[in-house]
């Protein structure tokens, strides 16, 4: 598995954590910023993630920001790409159990570096069910031949 990541300075400590956290796991993981704690723009770092993802060269994403919003509001702008914003295990689970989230986000802000450690994993270790849920993403899923 492939992961990219991507924080504005809110969520810099917590993506240098999940970054942490995947190396251990063994997945190959690549950041595409920011670098510091210097103020920054989010919309600059969650369309380089979203678009990674969007057009397949990683199989998954992972951005922060200070709440989640804005980073999730950005990301699922892109074809393909099923951004969920998760506060706790259970949202994680249901996120890929039943919307095959490609792409999760947190808010550095807003949970604490255990919880997050905690629902990356769930993200990590859950599957996608299939079923009627694949159906009910193929209502949402809009060709790009039919966006004019």
């Amino acid at each position: 598995m492939k992961i990219v990541v991507g924080s504005d300075h809110a969520g810099h400590a917590l993506k240098e954590l999940i970054k942490n956290l995947l190396s251990k796991r063994h997945i190959e993981v690549v950041d595409v910023g920011t670098t510091s704690e210097d103020s920054c723009d989010y919309p600059d770092f969650g369309k380089m993630v979203a678009e990674k993802v969007s057009k397949g060269e990683f199989d998954r994403g992972i951005l922060v920001c200070g709440t989640g919003i804005g980073m999730s509001i950005v990301a699922n702008r892109f074809p393909g790409v099923r951004a969920a914003l998760c506060n706790d295990s259970y949202m994680a689970q249901m996120s890929r159990r039943h919307n095959d989230a490609n792409v999760l986000v947190m808010g550095g802000r807003i949970i604490g570096p255990g919880l997050a450690t905690e629902i990356t994993n769930v993200w990590l270790d859950t599957s996608f069910e299939g079923g009627r849920h694949k159906e009910r993403l193929d209502k949402i899923d809009i060709p790009l031949s039919s966006v004019g």
